[in-house]
């Protein structure tokens, strides 16, 4: 129907907000001091308030008005009645303008999973690492990542008082990402990201294999993405379980609409259907350019450590 927003651009266009009250939500639980911490499955795995009423919101509030699509989300809740408050039915106009993709003008609600991960880096906002904090919201259609949303709760607070917290990055393949100025690392240093609480024997061995110039150490999968796009790493390498569909789709998507590529670690694509198993079983290797070189760097020994999907 010309004039009326396709379902996926309608979606995208909630999501953004959607992404921003759950920021808001993460900045209000933080500077409350009460985080409500819990281990899920050991200290370097953890849940605060912050996971949980983020996640309500954000699958509340687009189950509402998409009420066929798929959601995921990383933290396993119980089913309970949601506070009004914790709802945002806003959506962004500027999104709406936008011209879908012709492949995903006519998708319907029901042909969409919609990834969420309600605060990626949870380790590092209990440390007070803010920067390493993000909101993702990914969309798949057909096993691929199609759209996704990156909030950033503290973006600018080294900045200090007064400062405007937080930013909102999004993408799309086939009509771009928006959000933050796109920039190359320097293309005579290979400049590695990897984990910063996660590292074994296999990741080191992984990182050390791509001749890295530098490698920093950071927490969250969207915040690497984010290192990538705006030209602070070449590769995000992560030789390991560990990381799941809702920390990859939202940042997969937005670095394919920029030229990039995430991958496992032996260069196949991760699915994001519906019935797929959450674990992203052979690893994290991503790149915005020289994809295969990085690919080709990964040792046999890593390879046999990490069996594909």
């Amino acid at each position: 129907m010309s004039g009326s927003p396709a379902v996926v651009m309608r979606l995208v266009a909630s999501a953004c907000t959607v992404a921003e009250k759950a920021g808001a939500i993460v900045r209000k639980v933080l500077h409350s001091g009460e985080l409500g911490i819990v281990e899920k499955t050991g200290a370097n795995d953890l849940q605060t308030l912050a996971d949980r009423l983020a996640q309500q919101s954000i699958c509340a509030s687009l189950s509402r008005r998409f009420p066929k699509i798929t959601i995921i989300g990383e933290e396993d809740l119980p089913a309970e009645e949601i506070k009004e408050e914790l709802i945002e039915n806003g959506h962004s106009e500027e999104i709406l303008q936008k011209t879908c993709p012709a492949e995903y003008s006519g998708l319907k609600e029901e042909e969409l999973v919609v990834w969420v991960d309600p605060l990626d880096g949870t380790k590092e906002y209990t440390e007070g690492l803010l920067d390493n904090v993000t909101v993702l919201i990914g969309i798949a259609y057909a096993g691929k990542a199609i759209a996704g949303v990156i909030n950033q709760p503290f973006y600018n607070y080294q900045l200090g008082a007064g400062a405007e917290l937080g930013r909102t990055m999004w993408g799309m393949p086939g009509l771009g990402a928006f959000g933050f100025t796109l920039k190359e690392a320097p293309g005579n240093r290979r400049i590695i990201t990897t984990t910063r609480s996660h590292s074994n024997k296999v990741v080191t061995e992984c990182v050390d294999a791509m001749e890295p110039h530098e490698v920093i150490k950071v927490g969250g999968a969207g915040n690497k993405i984010i290192q990538l796009v705006e030209g602070r790493a070449s590769a995000y390498v992560f030789a390991s379980l560990g990381c799941k569909k809702w920390d990859t789709c939202a940042p997969e998507a937005i670095l394919t609409a920029v030229g990039g590529k995430l991958t496992d670690m032996h260069g196949n694509a991760y699915r994001y259907d519906a019935n797929v198993k959450h674990m992203n079983s052979a690893g994290v290797l991503a790149t915005l350019r020289n994809h295969e070189y990085y690919v080709s760097r990964v040792p046999q020994s890593v390879r046999q450590a990490l069996k594909t999907d």
